[in-house]
């Protein structure tokens, strides 16, 4: 009742579709939403007590206060187990005076640059696997509906799936955290990243690069250390020069020339110092 009410909340305010019932290959959790910390769930080093099912070994990749654990989703996604343990945190003190500052402007040539001059590439872990997800499909797409080898073929697929997605969600969880240990003002550009995807030359591209995530885990990593996180109207920062003259190209121009002052330098770099200044402006 729970999982239905979240979803109609969210068909309602506009966040997804209207909600519809989920088969067995896509109904893979299940919660405990009390949990005995004391006595049974934790009692027994590396494993988790799950009611009516037993103790199962667990690989515990971070270190969680057990006796604050208040809810415990189990979830079966790409071949494997996973415990989504739900826990409260005291809210960080928020820094007073932000003295390091930067704006980030999001591409696909490179997947972020920094207003000081850092470049970060991009990894395009799914254009690397793409020929080996079609190759996949296509033996997938060959077997018959509702046989044990199409089961196999599904599992491989979900797999290979699973793989981009943990490349994806690691590779953002590690650059949001260095961004965010190394500046107190993050400023980044309010992208309307669903309309952009609306272009299909670029929909792949974007959505591989995970530029929606990657903004979310710096808000959620800004807000729990106490730093500040910022967005600011993207618009013109790409047509844009730094002494206010409007200087439009199209994505196949890589290098920002303008014609009034003569600064030459890379497009992104110049959109991600315009977004630092928007951003000091408004906190202003």
């Amino acid at each position: 009742m729970r999982r239905l009410e979240d979803a109609f909340k969210r068909f309602f305010s506009g966040l997804a579709g209207y909600p519809h019932y989920k088969d067995r290959d896509h109904y893979t959790s299940f919660s405990y939403p009390q949990v005995d910390n004391v006595k049974k769930t934790f009692s027994r080093p590396g494993c988790i007590y799950l009611s009516k099912i037993g103790f199962i070994k667990m690989n515990v990749h971070r270190e969680f206060p057990a006796q604050a654990i208040s809810r415990v989703n189990v979830k079966y996604h790409g071949g494997k187990w996973y415990a989504n343990l739900t826990t409260e945190i005291p809210e960080a003190e928020p820094v007073e005076n932000a003295m390091k500052a930067v704006g980030i402007d999001r591409g696909i040539n490179h997947f972020a640059v920094l207003s000081d001059e850092t470049y970060i590439d991009n990894p395009k872990y799914f254009r690397k696997t793409e020929k080996k997800l079609a190759k996949e499909q296509r033996r997938l797409y060959r077997k018959k509906k509702g046989s044990h080898n199409r089961g196999k073929a599904k599992a491989k697929v979900a797999k290979v799936h699973a793989k981009i997605a943990n490349q994806r969600r690691d590779f953002l969880h590690k650059a949001s955290a260095q961004i965010v240990k190394n500046h107190d003002l993050i400023i980044m550009e309010d992208l309307r990243i669903k309309n952009m995807i609306r272009n299909h030359k670029l929909a792949k591209s974007i959505q591989d690069a995970g530029w929606g995530k990657f903004g979310d885990y710096i808000e959620c990593k800004s807000l729990r250390q106490g730093k500040r996180h910022v967005l600011v109207d993207p618009k013109g920062t790409s047509q844009t020069c730094l002494c206010g003259a409007h200087v439009p190209k199209d994505l196949s121009v890589r290098v920002h020339e303008c014609p009034v002052c003569g600064l030459v330098m890379d497009r992104d770099l110049v959109s991600a110092k315009l977004i630092l200044e928007r951003g000091l402006s408004v906190m202003a």
